[in-house]
């Protein structure tokens, strides 16, 4: 059962993330991953397997230490209770980093290849992507400044 609720995890998120990636400038991608709607199939597959778990999760979380985190990862229902987090929140950082560049116009050939890394380390693929639009919203700040220099309206 806990294997099949593993797999469903990532299979309920990849739609999402093959929209990102393989069709970021399709307008059904953006409507669809601008609904916060998109984190959802995740996150309740997360409280499906969190609720008849909250006695053995909660102390782990209220007082963590690594021996009690390693015990309850020994089971798989607790192993896949924490998957279905990393997935859950992975997506939500990947769907804010995949607005935002759409917003500030960074090209799908640089953010494809993040949003991979995202999934497969979110918080490296979540640093390389601040330093990204730390370089995008300057130079976009530049063009605005530029236009509003020269008298000309900006798009």
């Amino acid at each position: 059962m806990m294997s099949n609720l593993f797999d469903l995890t990532f299979v309920l998120a990849a739609p999402f993330w093959a929209l990102m990636i393989l069709a970021p400038g399709w307008s059904w991608t953006r409507r669809i991953v601008s609904s916060p709607l998109v984190f959802a199939p995740p996150a309740l597959l997360y409280l499906v397997i969190a609720v008849p778990r909250l006695a053995e999760v909660l102390p782990a979380v209220a007082q963590p230490s690594l021996t009690g985190l390693q015990e309850l990862m020994a089971e798989p229902g607790a192993a896949t209770l924490v998957w279905a987090h990393i997935i859950a929140f992975d997506l939500f950082v990947g769907r804010w980093m995949y607005l935002e560049s759409r917003e500030l116009g960074v090209h799908p050939l640089v953010m494809a290849p993040l949003l991979v890394l995202t999934i497969l380390l979110a918080p490296i693929g979540a640093l390389v992507w601040l330093v990204i639009r730390s370089v995008a919203g300057r130079s976009r700040a530049d063009r605005e400044w530029d236009l509003a220099a020269s008298g000309r309206p900006a798009k």
